[in-house]
């Protein structure tokens, strides 16, 4: 019997889901959209007191400065910053007037004919204000007015240039993606303030490369796993779920991801596995239909296109199919006899859970074989109980022994399973080092996870930037593969203008924007990341050359960044490891 259209039973299968008005929006590149207004409004008494003109000054990337207030800083109208060939690295400049002001631009410029590839890989992006709420009790049902409302800069616009309104602030980010080709030296770019064709201030940057190489993202050791989301990428522009439209749409986005060193593809195995806990459900990745004679067929389509576009991209390592054990248990298939969509119950360890389970993971390891990816296939589950993982764990053991499995694991499972794949823990609850070590020597890897509970370090839009950065540092200091963060681009309902959700602290969701906008979160994650890279290259170089001196003095700055918790020195012990790496990449 011929498969149900693929698309005739998308349709039937989501027609209950009701997208608000966002639908109909379609956020194009360039796109001029108004912030939301300041809940903090200005004072205008003060702002009056300054001078007129546009001001401008660099600042630092670990502060979030407010819309509304005069930056309390020092102007600063020179600055340096410090990388390796191959990575990537930031700057903050702000704008500041108490007049309207038409058409602000920033202008790259290379003063010299050796700087001109540095000048062609330097991007001056204007930051937007999102509003943002608190971390107040974490994780929850929470409204609008359970906490006052913030805007936060975070979004890396794609404009050109932009108008800036009197008694406000405008953050610019400027990133420098140094060259892996360049030559190690100093170099100085120009960064031209204009408003409309007229040049209106100056800012040098000096550019000191170091003659070490970082590796491409795809040959980071460090095991990213941000989950991915493709409906939310279909509803923002306004496009049918699996087209051909909505796989290009879906490439400049998952690409920021696979730059970021991701390792893992996101998938589903049937409805979705968090019963519905963001803005968009999860469409269904492989249709399940029951035949008339009692047999089953699976429909990989939409799972083949989706793992073959983030292998394209790079992202290879991993496939994490969520999930054998979804959160309300529930799977759904169409029935061929009565042309009906039937949802079903089936907890595991029932006769249910291995009737529908037994059929799919045999042809479903079938299938993984035919296409080459079996071997680095997980069936994944997410905080389940030990009693739901044993039962999930016995039947793929029993009917499909080639299947992986991964899953977040706060009981310390993993010693009852010693052979899992891929296994995190949250921040809150270490996995002791002793075991990493154990469990890396079999090639398996171990990550922790942050997410609403967890009020540092974390990517909220209200975080520090810095705590970003913080969670490479982190997973270098307590041993670590990498880390989960169990979102990447699940927006909400206006991403551009409103971070905040029905359920946990603003920007819990994702830490980029439509349309392939980056953030400062994403930024200086990126950032952590290459810490990361560069600590390990490092490490291995010393020891070759028997600088055990300087291993020991890195071992010594990784100490305090071991801590889950704020402190009143994380940001100091986080920049004097930064500080000690450059000082290192110098001598050796």
């Amino acid at each position: 019997m011929k498969f149900l259209s693929y698309s005739l039973l998308a349709l039937t299968l989501f027609a209950s889901q009701s997208f608000s008005q966002a639908q109909d929006r379609a956020w194009l590149i360039g796109q001029q959209f108004e912030e939301r207004p300041d809940p903090e409004p200005a004072d205008t008494n003060a702002w009056k007191k300054i001078n007129t003109g546009l001001h401008f000054s660099y600042a630092s990337i670990d502060q979030r400065y407010p819309k509304s207030v005069i930056p309390a800083l020092q102007k600063s109208l020179t600055h340096n910053v410090t990388g390796w060939k191959g990575e990537k690295v930031s700057a903050q400049i702000l704008l500041w007037t108490k007049e309207n002001i038409k058409s602000v631009s920033i202008e790259v410029k290379n003063e010299k004919s050796s700087n001109q590839l540095l000048a062609a890989n330097t991007s001056a992006r204007f930051l937007r204000y999102v509003l943002t709420d608190e971390f107040g009790t974490g994780c929850g049902k929470r409204t609008p007015t359970d906490y006052p409302a913030h805007l936060s800069a975070d979004m890396l616009d794609d404009l050109k240039h932009i108008d800036i309104p009197a008694y406000s602030v405008r953050p610019v980010w400027i990133t420098v993606d140094i060259p892996a080709s360049i030559k190690a030296d100093k170099y100085t770019l120009t960064l031209n303030i204009r408003t409309g064709n007229k040049v209106v201030g100056t800012l040098p940057l000096t550019v000191k490369v170091q003659n070490h190489t970082l590796p491409p993202a795809a040959q980071w050791s460090f095991h990213l796993d941000q989950w991915q989301h493709p409906s939310a990428v279909a509803r923002v522009n306004n496009l049918k779920m699996w087209s051909d439209e909505h796989f290009e749409a879906l490439k400049p986005q998952m690409e920021l991801l696979a730059k970021a060193g991701q390792k893992v593809i996101t998938a589903t195995l049937n409805k979705d596995p968090w019963h519905v806990q963001t803005f968009d459900p999860y469409a269904d990745m492989i249709i399940w239909t029951k035949k008339r004679d009692g047999s089953w067929e699976y429909d990989y389509t939409a799972f083949d296109k989706w793992v073959s576009l983030m292998m394209d991209l790079g992202v290879k390592k991993m496939i994490n199919c969520y999930s054998i054990v979804p959160w309300n248990n529930e799977i759904h298939y169409h029935d061929e006899t009565t042309n009906s969509i039937i949802n079903v119950v089936a907890k595991p360890g029932t006769a249910i859970f291995e009737e529908l389970w037994t059929p799919f993971l045999k042809d479903f390891s079938r299938h993984l074989k035919q296409k080459g990816w079996l071997e680095i296939t997980n069936i994944a589950l997410d905080e389940r109980r030990k009693e739901e993982l044993a039962a999930a764990f016995d039947l793929i053991s029993r009917v499909a022994p080639k299947l992986g499995v991964a899953y977040a694991d706060n009981h310390k499972t993993f010693k009852q399973y010693p052979n899992s794949k891929d296994v995190s823990t949250a921040i809150r609850n270490p996995i002791d080092s002793i075991d990493i070590v154990q469990r890396r020597s079999k090639g398996l890897n171990t990550t922790f996870y942050i997410c609403c509970s967890d009020s540092f370090p974390n990517q909220f839009t209200f975080s520090s930037p810095a705590e970003s950065a913080y969670l490479g540092w982190y997973t270098l200091a307590t041993g670590y593969d990498g880390m989960l963060r169990w979102a990447f681009n699940s927006w909400v309902e206006n991403p551009l203008e409103d971070s905040r959700f029905r359920t946990w602290p603003a920007g819990d969701t994702y830490i980029v924007y439509p349309q392939a906008r980056t953030s400062v979160r994403y930024e200086r994650l990126v950032e952590g990341i290459q810490s990361f890279e560069k600590v390990k290259i490092l490490q291995q170089k010393l020891k070759n050359k028997g600088r055990n001196d300087l291993i020991r003095k890195i071992e010594a700055a990784l100490v305090p960044l071991r801590k889950n918790f704020r402190d009143d020195h994380w940001l100091e012990n986080l920049n004097k490891a930064k500080a000690l790496v450059n000082e290192i990449s110098d001598i050796i």
